[in-house]
């Protein structure tokens, strides 16, 4: 935790990841005063068996945990998250209206729909239930989120040594059920979130494609700042235009906490819709 302003940000890992995935978007924060939070949700940060242990709704519960702490010490509170975690801050932007003043969803993954993901994997939701289906796990391969092909190579290092620091190199079947449900879960939510929201997503996402993006912009209930990066893969927050993103994530809290009435927040609704390409005041291409 960075204990730092009034103002305190909560983020969060994807799915089978570590909070290390949000830890170049926390120094940031930091660095512009705000306190910041990256919560390890349960059954993260050890073994597959260890997340097949819980549900989603444990996973919240973890980032209901950690948004008590923030506030014992900040009087606004902001939520994020990068991939899954994304949709889990959405749901809590989407349960804690009162308590979450704005949201971040960074790469935010409904569906597994990217370039590199296989043809066949729509057959799992048929088998999920099944001896096979149980088994199944959803392997990390090339391009491992990443277009840098350095930071791919530094990342695949860490998978291959610690998965405690870098998370799973597979997500089993289990897990990934629990995504579909806390997905099903959020959906008919989404036009109740009201909070401003900043929505980055890559337009070549290999794992969640633009698609993910263009129905959150269309479904959410308030006003929404769109970020489309052309130069980076699924993991924005590690990526080629990760300075691109801490630093629109750092002026998206600034303009939200300093310039907009909470009152004016709430009575908003978006205006934009995202095109590719895209123009307008609210969203952008990088």
């Amino acid at each position: 935790m960075i204990e730092r302003g009034p103002v305190g940000v909560l983020l969060i890992h994807g799915l089978g990841g570590t909070p290390i995935e949000m830890r170049d978007v926390a120094r940031a924060l930091g660095a512009s005063g705000h306190t910041v939070l990256c919560c390890q949700l349960a059954g993260h940060g050890g073994t597959a068996d260890d997340l097949t242990a819980t549900t989603f709704e444990d996973w919240y519960d973890s980032v209901l945990e950690a948004l008590a702490t923030l506030e014992q010490s900040c009087d606004t509170v902001l939520v994020g998250g990068l991939s899954m975690g994304a949709v889990l801050a959405a749901l809590l932007a989407a349960r804690q209206p009162e308590r979450v003043r704005g949201l971040i969803m960074l790469a935010p993954t409904l569906r597994y729909d990217g370039w590199s993901i296989p043809w066949y994997s729509f057959l799992l939701r048929l088998l999920i239930d099944t001896p096979i289906g149980r088994r199944y796990q959803f392997e990390e391969r090339e391009p491992y989120g990443v277009k840098d092909e350095r930071i791919r190579a530094i990342i695949v290092r860490a998978l291959r040594q610690n998965s405690g620091v870098a998370g799973l190199t597979a997500t089993p079947a289990p897990a990934l059920r629990e995504l579909w449900r806390l997905v099903a879960t959020i959906r008919p939510l989404l036009p109740t979130i009201r909070q401003r929201t900043l929505l980055v997503h890559a337009r070549h996402d290999d794992i969640a494609s633009l698609k993910n993006a263009v129905l959150l912009q269309a479904r959410l209930g308030g006003p929404v700042d769109c970020l489309i990066l052309d130069d980076s893969y699924h993991l924005v927050t590690l990526d080629r235009q990760r300075h691109l993103v801490t630093e629109r994530v750092v002026s998206f809290i600034a303009t939200l906490t300093t310039a907009i009435p909470p009152a004016v927040r709430q009575d908003r609704r978006p205006h934009e819709t995202i095109a590719v390409p895209t123009t307008g005041a609210a969203c952008h291409v990088a």
